[in-house]
């Protein structure tokens, strides 16, 4: 009974992460650096079999839970799930994201309302489920954005349209929640080496662009920054971009 009650006062008192997408990409990779540093990660996905999956290989310090952002409510009992299990929430990384790419004159309503549904509303969503959980903490939200939020693209009136959304979404919420103690950083990469959008990763066809790895070492670096400062925005790009 001692040890059982030790193991509960160890978890409770390990910093936490909420991780939305963490069955595959960028939110795994970031799942398992914190790992790494000592955190106890709740990885969250639509499809319970990678999700779970991928938390089994995370080991015991993960909790994996089918969920979709764009169900509200369904958030909400994710992030009940995970302040139980660890005792609190000291980190949002709100990565769950889709792209449809076409045209505007032919881009479903169906498709529009898939992107803006989950990376817009879904990254909202999050927030406001984890929100009094971070106020407790003073804990940290980053918001997965995209260069795409800035440099809009034909095909890309959906996709762009969310991640502008995302960055402005990102930049008042930090001016909002930064005087509870909260800090808000928007990462906007370029060309990752992802499932996304279907790409399969290619290890030699795929070098040439940011790694999965590369974007959690910024999320880590991030949360040993001194209490006292905030980068808001970062960009990142390929140090060389593929020619021809």
């Amino acid at each position: 009974m001692p040890n059982e009650e030790a193991e509960m006062q160890n978890r409770n008192a390990r910093r936490s992460a909420f991780i939305t997408g963490g069955s595959k990409g960028i939110g795994l990779a970031v799942a398992q650096a914190l790992v790494r540093e000592g955190y106890g990660v709740t990885i969250t996905a639509r499809h319970a079999g990678e999700v779970e999956e991928a938390a089994r290989g995370l080991g015991e310090a993960a909790l994996g839970i089918p969920c979709d952002v764009r169900d509200f409510e369904a958030v909400q009992e994710a992030v009940r799930k995970h302040t139980e299990r660890f005792g609190g929430l000291d980190v949002l990384f709100a990565n769950a994201g889709l792209g449809h790419f076409a045209p505007v004159q032919d881009l479903s309503v169906e498709q529009w309302r898939d992107v803006i549904d989950t990376n817009l509303t879904g990254v909202f969503y999050s927030v406001k489920a984890c929100v009094d959980e971070l106020t407790k903490t003073k804990g940290y939200i980053i918001t997965l954005s995209s260069l795409a939020g800035k440099n809009p693209f034909a095909g890309g009136a959906a996709y762009n349209a969310s991640k502008f959304g995302l960055n402005g979404l990102s930049e008042a919420m930090m001016l909002d929640v930064r005087p509870l103690g909260i800090k808000v950083t928007q990462i906007m990469p370029g060309s990752v080496a992802t499932y996304f959008n279907g790409h399969t990763p290619d290890q030699d066809q795929d070098a040439w662009k940011i790694q999965p790895e590369d974007l959690a070492q910024i999320v880590v670096d991030l949360l040993q920054l001194p209490a006292r400062t905030l980068p808001s925005r970062i960009e990142v790009r390929p140090a060389q971009p593929k020619r021809g």
